[in-house]
């Protein structure tokens, strides 16, 4: 993920925190492509009971803080919300931990015989976990509505500071902005309010944080194409895309520039340009 623009959401630092029905811990992690670290979501299922979402680096010291959280209760399975090694490097360790499966959209981040699937319906005593195929930043992305909760668990679909890279060539700006409509349309008809991110604050207005998603996106998508009618249409991919970067993200540190060239070649094939 990447922080490329202010976006709805805390200024503050954050540090997780408990929310109803769930918790976020919050990994020793932070950085400019993780701002304050990987959230760590635990769900209670009931009094005995939980369910992890994204456990992470492979950290024994987030593990621990994770245990404390536990306060004893036990571990139904390990959610991952994609396989980018800052929510999922730590799932062996957790498994291992907590004798728990751990599923995922993609096979290869599954530990255990079952997977996730779009549109299936996981229930664990008094929760429920409604899963979303949101493919665009990967393309093994999912979100997860928690109607008991009235959230949308986003991993790096939506953050809760800035915006998130679609990272090309695996992730797709199409793919990314079909998501965030159906996501827009589920919050319009189940009533979902909060967005708990997987990285960065959790958002209270979830339709808000859509519409600023969208709004940004077709923005950004007018940016590159102004670039594209004064660029040299004999220059290469790479030169046009570094053109763009330059121009269009010019007030981003240029540590986040390598970040933002994905996204910029997922604008060019968007385009019609790759």
């Amino acid at each position: 993920m990447t922080n490329f623009v202010a976006m709805p959401g805390s200024l503050g630092p954050w540090k997780g925190g408990r929310f109803s029905g769930g918790t976020c811990v919050l990994a020793g992690n932070p950085g400019p492509m993780t701002l304050d670290g990987t959230n760590t979501w635990v769900l209670a299922a009931d009094a005995d009971s939980v369910v992890l979402v994204d456990p992470g680096p492979d950290d024994r010291a987030h593990l621990a803080a994770v245990e404390r959280e536990l306060a004893g209760r036990w571990v139904r399975e390990i959610l991952l919300t994609h396989g980018h090694a800052d929510h999922s490097e730590g799932a062996g360790l957790f498994s291992g931990q907590f004798a728990a499966p751990v599923r995922a959209l993609d096979p290869a981040h599954r530990l255990g015989d079952e997977g996730l699937t779009d549109g299936e319906v996981l229930v664990h005593a008094d929760l429920e976990v409604h899963i979303v195929g949101t493919p665009g930043h990967t393309s093994d992305s999912v979100s997860m509505h928690l109607p008991q909760r009235a959230a949308l668990l986003t991993g790096d679909t939506i953050l809760g500071r800035g915006t998130t890279v679609v990272a090309h060539p695996d992730g797709r700006l199409g793919d990314y902005l079909a998501s965030l409509r159906e996501l827009s349309d589920l919050v319009q008809t189940a009533g979902a309010t909060q967005v708990w991110p997987g990285h960065g604050p959790v958002l209270p207005d979830a339709a808000a944080a859509l519409t600023a998603y969208l709004d940004h996106r077709h923005a950004r998508l007018e940016e590159v194409a102004a670039v594209l009618e004064s660029a040299d249409p004999d220059a290469g991919i790479e030169a046009t895309a570094q053109q763009i970067v330059e121009q269009v993200y010019a007030d981003v540190p240029q540590v986040l520039w390598p970040a933002a060239r994905l996204s910029v070649r997922a604008q060019l094939e968007y385009l019609g340009r790759v």
